[in-house]
């Protein structure tokens, strides 16, 4: 049915600028009407403007102006023309094949996490909660997976499905700190309907094409992003400050894409987005955590009920690249490894292997004198890979070189113990107080909230010594701190002690927090003497320091004198 008009006016002529836009909206929705099944369309945020020069098309020479209707209009003069009921709803499918190209996006979920930080300045109360979105997709068992920094902390997540207005509350079931992987669950039945889980896939080759999917930040809607696998080897896991393997690629990773899977061209996941690198000289350098990892952190949770790590074997360990080196240490042509510098106390492998031994092999795969072992076809990575594929308790055959003999060892293996952890596992930081002094045990998190992004600049030498390079003699060590002095009459002439290391306490060495308070409570010595790091010493008489000690605690709204897990 043709459009009628009042006879005598003519129709107003459009301006360019009109014309130029009705041709992009024309052109925009006939491709995209167009698009077979198998096309993926892909949307920016960026759009064209009219008066770009690249844009316009030139009134010379311009195809005719064509008005597209409504799919109502258009299905009902098909019926009027051909004779057949064509109805609107079967040019929606059109569209619907376009954005279900790829099934495994409906897997993908947003992650709504409030999160209440501990305060380990005042170690008795928390920070503000605030809030954060990330992305995160189902995989087999009724489970979601995300990254353990998106819900770090967490007093409550929500996940959205894609095209839902629904918040589902989930449960958290493990969070693997040094993998950077957190897996949750929903109860509700509703939330699993309709979805099929992410399948994995095997690990991609380099130039291999890679899309991570997820909720990053400039929308609410799902983004996505393209690349190329440029590179993969032992990365630094910021979060977990560990070293496992790896995957580069181009592809642009942003806040909120956190959790969100790496899908290659099948589909399937090869990857968890988790990190990127900001750097002034780069651009668009992601990083994604494998599929090897992942599968480790799920087979160990299976296995456990729990996250119990990754394994290390505890050695810090030496290159062996030099000639003379290898000559002096009995190693002929034939024999390539690493020499062991120093070993960790609390580590199984402390009773059977020494310093200065050459480690040949681990689980019988050969080390090179630079520590590393053949991965793939054209590619050799560090053998600390080896370690991180076995579970803790797991056993490894290893061989060393002493003394020009070749022995060989089952070692069990086992995860780290720092001097200085890396992470504090959700519990409450630890505290004892007496008199105003404020004793704490050091963690990366501590430094961290003292100092900042750039502890490791701006902390004590002394404390960043301890942090680098000092070894923990026992499980239960723990470097003791005096955070602060709360004043008070007291402790007058202490008021500047901040972030000192505690070394004793009435002459007996100081091993962790526990150990002082329970020293410190017991004592019936006249005096209370701290011996401090620099040479420092704090001296307070017993009697009246544990008196001023409830007034201090009064005034500053401190429920308890020391944590709860100092009571115990």
């Amino acid at each position: 049915m043709g459009e009628t008009r009042k006879r005598g006016r003519k129709p107003k002529p459009a301006t360019e600028e009109e014309t130029a836009s009705q041709d992009y909206s024309t052109a925009s929705l006939n491709d995209a009407i167009s698009l077979p099944a198998t096309t993926t369309t892909t949307t920016t945020a960026e759009a064209v403007e009219p008066n770009d020069p690249d844009s316009q098309r030139s009134r010379r020479g311009r195809p005719k102006k064509i008005k597209v209707a409504s799919p109502e209009r258009r299905s009902s003069r098909l019926a009027n023309s051909n004779g057949d009921c064509v109805a609107a709803a079967e040019l929606i499918p059109k569209w619907e094949g376009a954005v279900k190209v790829v099934p495994s996006m409906d897997a993908v979920v947003k992650v709504f996490c409030v999160h209440t930080e501990p305060n380990f300045s005042l170690p008795w109360q928390r920070k503000r909660q605030y809030s954060s979105s990330s992305s995160g997709f189902l995989v087999g068992g009724r489970r979601v997976l995300t990254n353990a920094h998106s819900v770090e902390h967490h007093t409550q997540v929500k996940l959205k499905k894609r095209g839902s207005d629904t918040k589902y509350l989930a449960t958290v079931l493990a969070i693997g700190t040094e993998c950077d992987i957190a897996m949750l669950t929903v109860s509700d039945d509703e939330f699993w309907e309709g979805v099929s889980p992410v399948e994995f896939g095997d690990m991609p080759a380099l130039q291999d094409a890679v899309t991570v999917v997820g909720y990053p930040i400039g929308g609410d809607t799902i983004s996505v992003t393209s690349g190329v696998v440029s590179r993969m080897e032992i990365l630094s896991y910021v979060h977990g400050s560990t070293e496992l393997l790896g995957l580069q690629i181009d592809a642009a990773i942003n806040s909120g894409n956190s959790g969100g899977p790496a899908l290659n061209d099948k589909g399937k996941c090869v990857g968890i987005a988790f990190q990127s690198l900001k750097h002034e000289d780069v651009e668009n350098i992601g990083y994604v955590i494998p599929t090897p990892v992942i599968q480790h952190f799920i087979q160990d949770y299976e296995k456990n009920g729990a996250y119990t790590g990754f394994p290390i074997l505890g050695v810090e360990w030496q290159k062996m690249e030099n000639p003379d080196l290898r000559m002096s240490m009995g190693m002929g042509p034939d024999k390539k490894g690493v020499r062991i510098r120093r070993i960790e106390p609390t580590a199984p492998e402390s009773h059977v292997l020494k310093p200065s031994d050459i480690i040949l092999s681990f689980d019988g795969v050969n080390i090179a004198n630079d520590g590393t072992v053949p991965f793939r076809h054209g590619e050799r990575i560090g053998f600390s890979y080896l370690v991180s594929q076995k579970y803790t308790g797991d056993r490894a055959q290893v061989k060393v070189l002493r003394d020009s003999q070749i022995l060989e060892f089952n070692i069990k293996l086992a995860t780290h113990k720092r001097l200085v952890p890396a992470h504090i596992k959700g519990r409450p930081p630890s505290y004892y107080i007496i008199a105003g002094f404020v004793f704490t045990a050091v963690s990366v998190p501590y430094l961290r909230s003292e100092y900042g992004k750039d502890y490791e600049f701006d902390a004590p030498v002394k404390l960043l010594n301890k942090h680098l390079h000092s070894m923990a003699q026992s499980v239960d060590e723990q470097l003791v701190v005096v955070s602060q002095v709360l004043v008070s009459d007291i402790n007058i002439g202490y008021e500047e002690i901040v972030n000192t290391q505690v070394l004793a306490f009435n002459g007996k060495p100081v091993k962790n927090l526990k150990n002082l308070a329970s020293m410190v409570e017991s004592c019936d010595d006249e005096y209370l003497k701290f011996d401090l790091e620099y040479q420092q010493i704090v001296v307070l008489k017993a009697s009246t320091a544990k008196a001023a000690t409830l007034d201090i605690l009064t005034t500053h709204c401190i429920p308890s004198a020391m944590s709860e897990d100092l009571n115990t």
